[in-house]
């Protein structure tokens, strides 16, 4: 039995990620940070009663898919290296996947040190950790397209230089240099997974995708009043997170390391997304200009009007992001199927079908 640590656990790829190595036999152990609000909605039908860190004996009954001796949760922070060597020295895993860090473009404007230090120093600190242990682990980090930011070429491959726009960029390309250093000076098995957008019915709520997806179910419901939108014509290769979750663990079954850029290698708009989950759900949409009066009202017809909220455009935005694949098809056999708007229905079903099941999380 293969044993995996995994950073993020309890985010959307770490939860999908989860379920993928269970089915595969793997023993899990997540790093999860201790707080308030226990934060678990995305994996707690894979838990044990009783299971781990933050869990309520008999909770989530019937739901358990891993004993308790495959997947197991540990408090930590990725700050505290002390702590993350500890763990490593007591899990003694083949395999670690670091999907954890500030992973919101946006907000990495608001909060650019505490970006570059979850993304950058933390990998740095994981990477010498790993580094001093006495027996080989394979290491995957959760690299990003936010890397090419405004690129020189389109589309990007893992040739094409980095040329980040936003701090979050600069920290996953600071982090994956890192890991180039690592892998050619000390022989560690680093790969950096250079993932596009990648969606699912289990992103958070701040992300603009999961924002489209919730408004056109609430508005259907008449439980929500109003969409705020920025930029309706950016553009994002947009795929799904279930699929790029296979990926990063084809990359660390290679014989040899290796970067993979994953990608649909399709441009997708935020206004085509949106207009692709509101007709899931049977409802039209209508763009007006820039503005912050009447957003998202309804007009007599039904249609949903969307104008955009100024408070929504970035300082700086990332421009034709699109990946080329090849080297993951050719290397990995991996070919994504679920893209662009095909990705907005899926979540604006799923999102819809919450609105008529009371109690249930909108995340699971």
């Amino acid at each position: 039995m293969k044993t995996a640590l995994i950073t993020g656990i309890t985010g959307q790829d770490g939860s999908y990620l989860t379920e993928h190595l269970l089915a595969k036999g793997y023993a899990i152990h997540g790093l999860v940070r201790r707080a308030s609000m226990f934060n678990r909605s995305r994996i707690d039908h894979l838990r044990s009663p009783g299971d781990g860190p933050g869990r309520t004996p008999g909770s989530q009954q019937g739901t358990t898919v891993a004993p308790s001796d495959r997947l197991v949760l540990h408090y930590g922070d990725l700050a505290d290296l002390t702590s993350v060597r500890r763990l490593l020295k007591k899990v003694s895993p083949n395999e670690v996947y670091h999907l954890a860090g500030q992973s919101h473009v946006g907000l990495s404007f608001e909060i650019p040190e505490v970006t570059c230090q979850e993304n950058g120093m933390a990998t740095l600190g994981l990477l010498e950790a790993m580094r001093d242990l006495d027996y080989p682990v394979r290491f995957y980090h959760a690299a990003s397209s936010e890397m090419f930011g405004s690129p020189q070429a389109t589309p990007q491959s893992e040739a094409t230089a980095f040329n980040p726009v936003n701090p979050y960029g600069c920290a996953k390309a600071f982090a994956t240099q890192l890991c180039h250093v690592y892998r050619n000076s000390y022989g560690l098995f680093a790969c950096s997974g250079i993932a596009y957008n990648h969606e699912s019915p289990r992103r958070g709520e701040n992300f603009v995708t999961r924002k489209i997806t919730l408004a056109a179910a609430r508005i259907k419901a008449g439980r929500q009043a109003a969409l705020h939108l920025g930029n309706l014509e950016a553009q994002r290769d947009w795929g799904y997170a279930p699929e790029y979750v296979t990926a990063m663990w084809q990359m660390l079954q290679t014989e040899k390391p290796l970067d993979c850029v994953l990608a649909t290698g399709r441009l997708c708009s935020i206004r085509e997304f949106a207009m692709a989950a509101f007709k899931e759900v049977g409802l039209e949409l209508k763009f007006e200009g820039r503005g912050e009066a009447e957003v998202g009202r309804r007009t007599d017809t039904g249609a949903v009007v969307i104008r955009v909220d100024p408070r929504y455009y970035r300082p700086a935005d990332s421009t034709h992001l699109v990946g080329d694949a090849s080297l993951a098809r050719q290397t990995l056999g991996w070919a994504p199927k679920t893209i662009g708007t095909d990705v907005a229905r899926l979540m604006a079903r799923a999102d819809w079908a919450t609105m008529s099941e009371p109690g249930k999380s909108q995340t699971d």
